[in-house]
């Protein structure tokens, strides 16, 4: 009975509506797990503890979050071979060159390449912000998963002046202005 059950349960489970369920029926081989572009603010009073995070960016430099206390901090988690990735670094790049006067900074958090991929992917879509290399020990991706944990590639995430979450987008960007108004709105606290 209990086996019966077991087998039961398994299949349920694989049967489900779940995007994880969904992509490895579709067996397209994404290799990611795809967002729905969902986004969620939280308020001020509603965030968590700060996050600080850090790690060595593609050109081999040290990146810590916490260098960057007072500055409003838009963190992409993304990897090359990820399509909706590639789709939204313009957007990414025309959003730091408008804000980086404005006290904001940018940080991609590579979770699947090496720094030479990295650096080609900077070269093709223009991107001049820094990444940190995460695949190897995924301390920075670690870092977010008791707050808001990254469950696509892309997320990105809004971080305050004090380094707490202040806005999440599940997947690829559903639009430019979506990511800037979160900005300006966490800038003009």
């Amino acid at each position: 009975m209990v086996v019966a059950l077991a087998v039961a349960l398994t299949f349920s489970a694989c049967s489900s509506n779940e995007p994880l369920s969904q992509q490895y029926r579709e067996g397209s081989n994404k290799g990611y797990i795809a967002g729905d572009g969902s986004v969620m603010e939280v308020s001020e009073k509603k965030r968590s503890e700060p996050i600080t995070f850090g790690g060595i960016d593609e050109l081999g430099k040290a990146f810590n979050s916490a260098d960057f206390e007072g500055d409003v901090l838009v963190v992409n988690f993304w990897y090359a071979g990820c399509a909706p990735c590639r789709a939204e670094a313009p957007q990414l790049q025309e959003l730091w060159d408008e804000y980086s006067t404005q006290g904001v900074q940018f940080v991609g958090i590579n979770v699947y390449d090496q720094a030479a991929t990295a650096i080609s992917f900077n070269e093709t879509y223009g991107i001049t912000y820094p990444s940190i290399i995460d695949v190897d020990s995924g301390s920075a991706k670690l870092a977010f998963t008791g707050t808001v944990p990254p469950q696509a590639v892309p997320t990105t995430l809004v971080l305050d002046r004090s380094g707490r979450v202040a806005a999440r987008i599940l997947g690829q960007l559903p639009a430019k202005s979506v990511l800037s108004a979160l900005i300006a709105d966490t800038v003009a606290e």
